[in-house]
Parts: C-alpha cells; sequence; structure tokens
C-alpha cells in the first residue's frame, strides 16, 4: 500500500534509506560515503527544506521510500530507496509513478554516475540522461551539494523538462 509519510514515520524512514543505501558501499567514492550513509540530521534538513516522502508499506511496515521537492520550476525526486528484500517487485516504478502523476512540472533526478543500476532504472521509466555540461548546470540550480557529489553524478530528466528545453542537454 502506497501513502504519503508522517513524522511518525521518521525513524522507518532514515531505515529504509541507511538498508538500502548499502548497494551504494564501494560504488560510489569512498570520499562520499559516511556511516551512517545518511545520518538523521541531515533526513532533518532535507525534509526542512522541503522533501515530502511517500513510502509503500507491506505487512505493517514501510518497505520503500521515495521523495519529492519542488524547487523553482521543477520537481526533484530526492532520496528513493526500496529494502533489498523487496526490490524487483515493482514498488520503485508505483512510487515513482505516483510522484510523476502529482506534479504538472518537469522532474529531474540525480544520482550517482557508477550506480548504472539506478540509472537505468530511471531510464526504463522514461528518463534519459543529460549532457554533462547540463548536469552541472541543473545540479548547481536545483541541489545544494558539494562540488565533489556535482563531479561524481549524472542528472536525468523526464520527457517534460526536455520538450520544455527544445532538446538542451540530450545525449
Amino acid at each position: 500500500m502506497m501513502r504519503p509519510c508522517t513524522e511518525d514515520d521518521f525513524d522507518a524512514i532514515l531505515a529504509v534509506i541507511n538498508e538500502a543505501a548499502e548497494a551504494y558501499r564501494g560504488v560510489i567514492p569512498a570520499d562520499r560515503w559516511t556511516e551512517p550513509y545518511m545520518p538523521a540530521g541531515h533526513l532533518r534538513d532535507e525534509i526542512a527544506t522541503g522533501v515530502r516522502f511517500s513510502g509503500h508499506q507491506a505487512d505493517g511496515a514501510l518497505v520503500g521510500v521515495m521523495g519529492v521537492q519542488p524547487v523553482k520550476d521543477v520537481t526533484l525526486i530526492r532520496h528513493a530507496y526500496v529494502l533489498p528484500a523487496h526490490q524487483r517487485a515493482g514498488i520503485g516504478a508505483a512510487l515513482l509513478h505516483a510522484a510523476r502523476a502529482d506534479t504538472d512540472r518537469p522532474v529531474l533526478i540525480g544520482t550517482w554516475a557508477a550506480a548504472v543500476w539506478a540509472v537505468a532504472f530511471y531510464e526504463k521509466h522514461g528518463f534519459r540522461l543529460t549532457t554533462r555540461a547540463e548536469k552541472d548546470r541543473l545540479l548547481g540550480t536545483y541541489w545544494s551539494i558539494p562540488a565533489r557529489q556535482v563531479e561524481t553524478s549524472v542528472v536525468l530528466a523526464d520527457p517534460r523538462w526536455f520538450e520544455r528545453h527544445q532538446g538542451a542537454g540530450e545525449r
């Protein structure tokens, strides 16, 4: 069952993110890995800046989460994770579909360049990689992340973004 997350879900959101993020250990640059991957204070900061989570619940427990954040003229997908035991069951796709259906704005997703499975997932759902130059511009415009993370990330955009930007950033 999909539902909006509430303040009461904070610990469960944090647990899903940190357990599922183990897939990134050794894939993303070691200087960008933290232990835990997302400290509670960082999640609180993300929520305070407007990230709103939806979750998928199974057997009374949150097993997948996806944050969305409206920024300027786009919607960002932030912190999308599904517990390993529940992956490949359509939960991520359902969360992504709901997030996209909830906005009329173009949707952008930033992820680690080395996370080829994440990139492939978003491409399977209609997103396309932007060029390196466009990625750098988008990350500087819509995200607040360190330069090292910009270097090691990619941005994928949905068709609405490409339509509004008349091919800007296409491969």
